[in-house]
C-alpha cells in the first residue's frame, strides 16, 4: 500500500487510489456530526449559487457554508461543529459549502472512492483502509481556504498514515499535535474577538480525536450531485 500525504487543491487535482479529503477546522467535522444528527441525505456543494440553486428547487433543504469562515448569507447555519451539535437532523436534506473541504471533493477528479477526513473519525477511517487494501491511499490536506497548508489537516494525515504503518494509535503523540495547532492555526478559536466566527467550542469538538467510529463516504449520485453517507 502506498500512502501519499498532499496538500491542498493541487494535491486533490493529483490524488489517486483511495482518497481522503481532511478538513478539521471545520468542514468535515461538521459532515460528521451532520450525519450522527441523523441527516437523511448530505450534499457537499462547491458553489454557493449552486446551494441556493438546490435549495429554491428542493423547498425544506437546509443550507450549511461558509465562506471566509463567516456563515453565507442566507444559510441555516455556518460552518460550526457548536452549531449543529444539538441539532436533529433527522430526515433532512443538506447542502454544505466551504472554501476547502467541499473544493477538495470538487476537483478530486482523479480519485476512486472519496472519504471525508477529520479527526473526530481519523481510526474509523484507518481502520476502514485496511480493510479495503487499496494499492494507492491519498491523504489530501485541504488546509486554508485550499490554499495554505494548515497544522491540524496535516496532523490528521500523520496519525492516519501511522495508525496504517504502526497497526494502532499507540505511540502517536496527540496531544503535542494538539497543543501545536492551538498554538498556531486553532488560535483563532481562542480570540475573544473571534468568537462570533470562531467559537473556541469548535476547536475542542474538532481536535476530539476518534469521537466517532463511522466513516464519512462521498460518491455521485444518479442526479450528478456528490453525497455523503455513513458507512
Amino acid at each position: 500500500m502506498k500512502i501519499q500525504i498532499l496538500q491542498l487543491i493541487d494535491g486533490a487535482k493529483k490524488a489517486t487510489g483511495l482518497t481522503v479529503i481532511i478538513d478539521v477546522f471545520r468542514a468535515m467535522t461538521v459532515e460528521a456530526h451532520v450525519i450522527n444528527n441523523g441527516a437523511s441525505d448530505l450534499i457537499p456543494i462547491g458553489s454557493i449559487d449552486d446551494a441556493y440553486k438546490y435549495r429554491n428547487e428542493h423547498p425544506g433543504t437546509i443550507l450549511i457554508g461558509e465562506r471566509g469562515g463567516k456563515k453565507c448569507p442566507g444559510f441555516d447555519f455556518g460552518n460550526s461543529p457548536s452549531a449543529v451539535k444539538d441539532y436533529d437532523f433527522t430526515g433532512k436534506t443538506v447542502v454544505h459549502t466551504t472554501s476547502a473541504g467541499t473544493q477538495g471533493v470538487a476537483n478530486a477528479k482523479g480519485a476512486d472512492e472519496i472519504i471525508g477526513g477529520s479527526l473526530v473519525t481519523a481510526k474509523a477511517i484507518a481502520k476502514y483502509i485496511k480493510e479495503k487494501n487499496p494499492e494507492v491511499v491519498s491523504l489530501v490536506c485541504m488546509g486554508l481556504a485550499g490554499e495554505k497548508e494548515t497544522t491540524e489537516d496535516t496532523l490528521c494525515a500523520e496519525y492516519i498514515k501511522y495508525i496504517l504503518e504502526n497497526g494502532s494509535e499507540a505511540g502517536f503523540d496527540m496531544e503535542a499535535g494538539i497543543k501545536k495547532c492551538a498554538e498556531t492555526d486553532g488560535a483563532k478559536f481562542f480570540d475573544k474577538n473571534r468568537q462570533e466566527v470562531f467559537p473556541e467550542e469548535d476547536f475542542h469538538m474538532s481536535v476530539d480525536a476518534d469521537r466517532f467510529d463511522f466513516v464519512l463516504k462521498i460518491e455521485e449520485g444518479s442526479d450528478g450531485f456528490m453525497h455523503t453517507r455513513r458507512a
